[in-house]
């Protein structure tokens, strides 16, 4: 599954950091502080 804008904007931040995967390998790291890596 792609990550869509809508699945990036709607990350919110955890105690601990976290990421969303994309099927090919592909991630967005999420911080605790609400940052989008």
């Amino acid at each position: 599954m792609a990550l869509s804008d809508t699945a990036i904007r709607n990350a919110k931040p955890l105690e601990k950091g976290f990421k969303l995967y994309e099927e090919a390998s592909l991630y967005m790291q999420i911080t605790p502080s609400g940052g989008k890596l």
